[in-house]
This record gives structure tokens, sequence and C-alpha cells, in this order.
């Protein structure tokens, strides 16, 4: 951050591709390591691109290195192995698998394209299955609090009274339905488990379930 001329008391706004995809992963990464203000633009690089009045350059910024200290760390944010085993078995916390169905059946077990893979096909036991992408409408943006409400909570059975923990492959997915569950429905006790099905899928003996 310091190199890319971005101090602690910096404002940062986040944007990419993928509906923000690893903007969100950003995000989460930015508020462990105690960021004050960073933010995620609402639809992405995609929806900039198709406002024909927003501009673009090509230009390289000159940029003036800065000192950049973490003085806090929240590692409350993040989900590892044992935790998510333990919320499998007790079924303590909210369990939401964001990735596609066919993922979350076993069909596949990573998308076209992707190389991060698993020795196995699945989803982890007593998880939701709610795809990140029934968060977002078509531009990009996110939906509104109601309809978000209504997906989690009503159809999906997401407890907010407990705690929740989101996984997908490798995190990034993940990221951005925490960024729902935390930022957007204001859920009090959301983790990001970036492990996910890259690493549970290639543990042995791990419990998976199919369909």
């Amino acid at each position: 951050m310091g190199g890319a001329g971005v101090s602690a008391k910096d404002t940062v706004i986040l944007y990419g591709d993928n509906n923000n995809w690893f903007a969100a992963y950003g995000f989460w990464l930015f508020k462990i390591y105690g960021h004050k203000d960073v933010r995620l633009m609402n639809g992405g690089r995609v929806k900039w691109l198709n406002e024909k009045d927003k501009p673009l350059t090509t230009e390289v910024p000159n940029l003036t290195p800065v000192g950049y200290k973490v003085t806090e760390t929240h590692l409350e944010l993040r989900a590892m192995l044992p935790e998510v085993m333990d919320i499998s078995r007790t079924g303590k916390s909210n369990l939401v698998d964001v990735r596609s169905p066919d993922e979350f059946t076993g069909k596949v077990i990573a998308p076209p394209g992707m190389s991060e893979t698993a020795q196995r096909g699945g989803h982890i036991p007593g998880a939701k299955s709610v795809p990140w992408s029934t968060a977002v409408q078509q531009d990009g943006t996110f939906k509104s609090a109601d309809e978000l409400h209504g997906i989690y909570l009503q159809q999906k059975g997401v407890d907010p009274k407990k705690p929740t923990v989101a996984y997908c492959r490798i995190g990034e997915r993940s990221s951005h339905t925490w960024f729902v569950l935390k930022y957007l429905l204001g859920l009090d006790n959301v983790k990001n488990y970036d492990g996910s099905w890259t690493e549970y899928g290639n543990v042995v003996a791990a419990p998976i379930e199919k369909g």
C-alpha cells in the first residue's frame, strides 16, 4: 500500500471485474488489517464501462510512496478449517456455500477455466446453497436491502441470531457474500472461510455431501 501511495488514513475505493469478486476480497483483507475507510464501487468495472459518459484512461499515475503501518488486526473476520468443521458438526452457526449449484451438488469441482481445484466435489454438510450471484442485479449492482433480506433470511433460512460463515472455492466469491451479509444486511458476526473448497475438498476424510 505504501508503495502505491496509499496511507492508512486514506479513503480507499475498490473495483474490479466479475461483479467485484476480487474487489470484495480486497475489501475483506483491508478490514482484517484494520483500514478504517475502505469502500466498494457498486457495480464494479462493467457498470462503469456500460455507462458511456464515464471516462477511461491508459495513463499510468505518478505515485509517491508513503509509509503504511498496520496498527490493528481483525482476525475474527476469518474462519479457519477447525471452526468450519465444528460448525458443520454442531450447526451452531450459519454455513453459506456461495458457489454455483453444480459445484454445490458435486456435478463439477470447479467452474471451467479456474485452475484451483480439489480432490472431491460436493459441499460441507449443513451448508445452505446461496449462490453469490443472487445478490446482484443484471447491471452488477447490489439488490436492495429488502430483496437481500428476502433471499438470505426468508428464502434460504439464514438465521440472523447465529454467527455466519461464507465459503466458495478460494474465498473471492464468499468475500462478496460476506460483504452483503455484514454491510448490507447488518448481521453481527460474519466470517469468510477463504480456505474454502480448495482446502476443504482436499482434506482426507473430511465429511462431504453431494446433491
